[in-house]
């Protein structure tokens, strides 16, 4: 099998839906598929990625097809050559599968899909989610009447990471088939003293337990509150709360202003945008690990901490939450200031509760978010769209990863 997998960016700025299908194309062709990434040089809105265009070359280990977009500060991520190149060579490969909605690259990957009669599926990465409808509305209902409607019902499959994300689908009154495949981690290279070398990393404290959030700092992840609710656990517990990720300027001093108002300044330390060992080490030398999105259609972030080895507090809105309650690997809560503070003390003031969740957590990733197994099934997927010539019109809902 050939396979396009087609994203408007790969870029480790864009989080985990770039992180993820590196992953996932690496590990697809680990079980043989040739199956390679065509994209955008679009990197945070401010910068672009320092790669050659126009030629397939290697990247995160993957191939990729890299494209200029016009414009830095292009959300849209509009494209000329790409245009002309999928026109020209998708009918090279047997199928397409598109990451996300709302953007140029996917849409027009869709098009000239549909055009050539190459079979494609589309990952929806949680843009039909209420909440991220509401953001742009206006836009988006234009989008959909003129794009977006027709790219999803054309489909041979949608591809949603959760039952609630395909709920959400459903809502909608698209009636394409929907397959349900979960995304997977990596298991994380275990990496020594991870809690002190983390501590002397940053000039924390030598003792008390340490709360990560790592994620975008943006509005949608809530990180505000989550420093809220630190600050009306700071008087009764002791802890070191480290809010990694990058995001606006603007947004990220009203993060640190907030900080300063509550008197946490002692308490907060914001380590930036990390990747590779620096991630690691975040992730390996904390305590416990808190997410408190108003909505995820996966939670990514999620799974990699629970693969290193850390309880997870979250909120229900995010949609790996049903199998975090079940495995009791974390806490799900409401998105109120009051919940999560309440969770967070529970877990501050018992480690041993911390350590079997982690324990749990860690065995819940290796038997369902593996990439290995993951992969085997995806590849399943592409083989039954590909056995059927009327575009996976009787797939159903077939196959479901747990």
């Amino acid at each position: 099998m050939k396979i396009l997998h087609v994203i408007p960016s790969v870029a480790p700025s864009f989080g985990g839906p770039s992180h993820a299908l590196l992953s996932m194309v690496k590990a697809l062709r680990d079980h043989g598929v040739e199956a390679e990434i065509a994209t955008s040089n679009n990197n945070d809105n401010t910068a672009l990625l320092p790669v050659p265009c126009h030629q397939r070359l290697i990247y995160q280990q993957v191939p990729i097809w890299f494209f200029p977009t016009l414009g830095r500060n292009s959300t849209f991520k509009f494209s000329a050559s790409f245009t002309r190149w999928i026109g020209r060579h998708v009918d090279h490969y047997d199928l397409v599968h598109i990451h996300t909605l709302f953007t140029y690259i996917p849409t027009v990957a869709g098009m000239a899909a549909r055009r050539h009669q190459v079979p494609y599926l589309v990952r929806t990465i949680g843009m039909l989610t209420p909440w991220a409808l509401k953001q742009g509305q206006l836009k988006k209902r234009l989008y959909t009447e003129i794009f977006e409607r027709r790219q999803l019902e054309r489909a041979a499959a949608i591809h949603c990471t959760s039952p609630e994300e395909a709920e959400e689908v459903k809502q909608l009154g698209i009636q394409t088939p929907i397959i349900t495949l979960p995304l997977g981690v990596n298991a994380p290279t275990l990496l020594l003293e991870a809690s002190q070398r983390l501590r002397h990393r940053y000039g924390l404290p030598s003792t008390g337990p340490i709360v990560l959030f790592l994620s975008r700092l943006n509005p949608k992840k809530r990180p505000d509150l989550l420093i809220k609710a630190l600050g009306q656990l700071a008087p009764q517990h002791q802890f070191h709360a480290c809010l990694a990720g990058a995001g606006p300027p603007a947004y990220t001093a009203e993060l640190q202003h907030l900080v300063a108002e509550l008197g946490l300044t002692q308490r907060i330390t914001f380590p930036g945008f990390v990747t590779g060992e620096d991630k690691e080490l975040l992730l390996q030398g904390s305590d416990l690990f808190v997410l408190p999105s108003f909505t995820e259609n996966f939670g990514v972030a999620v799974a990699e901490a629970m693969a290193a080895g850390l309880a997870v507090v979250i909120t229900s809105g995010i949609q790996i939450a049903p199998a975090v309650a079940a495995a009791q690997a974390g806490l799900v809560v409401e998105g109120q200031v009051t919940a999560l503070a309440a969770a967070l003390a529970q877990l501050l003031k018992h480690p041993e509760l911390r350590q079997k969740m982690a324990r749990n957590g860690q065995q819940l990733v290796r038997q369902q978010y593996s990439w290995d197994a993951i992969s085997q099934d995806l590849m399943q997927v592409y083989a039954d769209i590909l056995a059927t010539p009327e575009l996976a019109r009787s797939l159903g809902s077939s196959p479901s990863h747990p």
